[in-house]
């Protein structure tokens, strides 16, 4: 019974790990856009950063709800 509940354990870790990892991807992945974006046109960079903004707390939104669930 001891050995389900450690079992049970570790694979919530593995799991929560698993889901704020694909947020720090994600959060790296849209930032290297935006500076991207912002390089191919200097004149947007208001509304690209905005956007950026945005896609990154959703992001970060997603990883956090996997860490605490």
């Amino acid at each position: 019974m001891n050995e389900i509940i450690i079992l049970a354990e570790i694979t919530g870790s593995v799991t929560s790990g698993l889901g704020v990892l694909g947020a720090a991807i994600a959060v790296g992945f849209v930032g290297a856009k935006a500076a991207e974006a912002v390089g191919r046109n200097p004149g947007a960079s208001g509304k690209i950063l905005v956007q950026s903004i945005i896609g990154m707390a959703l992001a970060e939104g997603l990883g956090i709800l996997s860490l605490v669930l």
